[in-house]
């Protein structure tokens, strides 16, 4: 155990004076502060700035009123909408770039609803342009005025003003939109997180068995330390040192949400799950435990440490799975497809982290999940510490499969 005890030591210091690591550490706070101080400073200028860049400035949009309902245009209405007296005149004009898009009013509109819109180009913008959020208030005010009173017409307008309140198990409602909010953003920013530390750490030891390999200094270190003392202990000394950035980025960002509440007021009162927070360093021990196992693995199969990062991306392309179905996550977090891939050990950190803002996860589910976890890295060990300790003194040349199963059913 003291052996183990010194690898971890050397791994940590070592790891922890790297530029690279620092670098990586010290990114995201200083992002949260500029972001604060845009925020204090620049105040609704920044929003401008970011809106004009994302969203631009609306141009109005033509139409061609062939069921005479809609012209002229209600006050409301007349900077935002151009009435043209035929379809040539309104093409001529979005060609000349005066109108952003050309409606199309045919006179069965009121039997059939249907409406055509002329853009130019192709992609978002140009669906952003003829949204059905932008075109039907127009459309309704045009289609109820002088028929319901105005504030009728209004709530047809605009029917809903959704409060969503959050239900604790034990009936208690909560209206408080920022938590709300933060429950749903906090794990999934959190997941994020999670796989930058994960990837972190255990790419350091990837890189170490990598170049300790290529340069024959593991023969020295195999003198006096046996396969498994020298993996136990890069694996030790690294998870505290991504256990370290992790919890430094949570108390960073703990500090960081403070200053916005208490300084800026630009939420309130902010109210955060402490299990999903729990839960979040539990998957990210078992997660990084796993991913260590597999990238020291892959390190010692590899001939050099580019070779070693190439095995090691196949690893790393599964752990991306949780992000390209993200969609399946925020339409249905309880779908099958959701469920399986927060049993799979590759994949449950992740998505497990995802499901927890979004819905009520089962006891049993998570429990599930951990068990899985768990006997993924009971697998991984066993079958890692047999490849670790086969692949370490391979020079040259990169173990066959057949090379590799016969290492895994040796006792």
């Amino acid at each position: 155990m003291r052996k183990i005890l010194e690898v971890a030591r050397h791994e940590f210091i070592v790891s922890l004076k790297r530029p690279s690591f620092i670098i990586a550490t010290l990114a995201l706070p200083l992002l949260g502060i500029v972001g604060l101080i845009v925020s204090a400073y620049f105040g609704g200028q920044a929003g401008e700035f970011l809106e004009q860049q994302f969203v631009g400035t609306p141009k109005a949009v033509g139409y061609v009123d062939q069921v005479g309902l809609f012209t002229p245009p209600l006050p409301e209405y007349a900077d935002l909408f151009i009435p043209y007296p035929n379809e040539e005149a309104g093409r001529e004009a979005l060609f000349a770039e005066e109108i952003e898009a050309l409606l199309l009013i045919p006179g069965d509109y009121l039997d059939t609803g249907r409406v055509i819109g002329y853009s130019k180009g192709r992609g978002l913008p140009t669906a952003i342009s003829v949204s059905e959020e932008r075109i039907r208030p127009f459309l309704v005010d045009h289609l109820l005025a002088g028929q319901v009173d105005e504030g009728l017409r209004a709530r047809v307008r605009a029917p809903m003003n959704l409060l969503p309140v959050s239900l604790a198990p034990q009936g208690e409602g909560s209206e408080d939109i920022a938590s709300f909010v933060a429950n749903i953003a906090i794990p999934y920013a959190f997941s994020i997180l999670l796989v930058m530390a994960i990837f972190t750490s255990s790419g350091f030891l990837l890189q170490g068995v990598s170049e300790e390999k290529e340069s024959r200094v593991i023969e020295i270190l195999l003198s006096s330390l046996t396969p498994i003392e020298l993996l136990a202990g890069k694996i030790l000394g690294l998870g505290a040192l991504g256990l370290a950035q992790i919890l430094f980025w949570l108390g960073c960002g703990w500090a960081l949400i403070g200053i916005a509440v208490t300084g800026l007021a630009l939420f309130g009162a902010i109210t955060l799950d402490v299990a999903t927070i729990v839960l979040a360093l539990v998957y990210f021990l078992l997660g990084y435990l796993l991913f260590a196992t597999l990238m020291a693995s892959a390190g010692s199969l590899g001939t050099s440490a580019r070779e070693g990062q190439q095995i090691a991306g196949i690893f790393s392309g599964l752990t991306a799975i949780p992000f390209m179905v993200s969609s399946f996550i925020w339409t249905n977090p309880n779908s099958l497809l959701v469920q399986i891939l927060s049993y799979v050990p590759l994949t449950s950190p992740v998505m497990m982290l995802q499901r927890l803002g979004m819905t009520e996860v089962p006891l049993y589910q998570i429990a599930l999940s951990l068990i899985l976890l768990i006997l993924g890295i009971g697998g991984a060990l066993w079958a890692g510490a047999k490849v670790f300790r086969m692949g370490l003194l391979m020079y040259g040349k990169r173990p066959s499969v057949a090379e590799i199963w016969r290492a895994l059913r040796q006792a």
